[in-house]
């Protein structure tokens, strides 16, 4: 699997906002997601400095997610069967708090 990194499902084909790296390798320990695919990051528009991650809808192979800071947003794709169970982990991570 080329992009990927070492005893990881995490795909490193393109960069990753700050902070991001950290939180999708604990996500990778669950044990329901199979891969995860972080996309291009843009320019972001809101206000806000804190990383938040947020599910955006499922897809076929699992979640899409967008990992957003006052500068920038990432979509990240997570590979699940079980992408109900994972998106209320996600839901309920403190980082995702006021």
């Amino acid at each position: 699997m080329k992009h990927r990194a070492k005893n990881t499902g995490i795909k490193c084909q393109h960069g990753m906002i700050d902070g991001l790296r950290k939180i999708l390798e604990m996500v990778n320990s669950w044990p329901e997601v199979r891969s995860i695919i972080p996309g291009e990051i843009r320019p972001s528009k809101g206000p806000g400095s804190r990383l938040s991650l947020k599910v955006q809808y499922p897809t076929a192979t699992g979640l899409k997610l967008l990992a957003k800071t006052g500068i920038a947003v990432q979509e990240v794709f997570l590979v699940t069967d079980a992408p109900a169970v994972v998106q209320a982990r996600i839901e309920s991570y403190e980082m995702n708090q006021p």
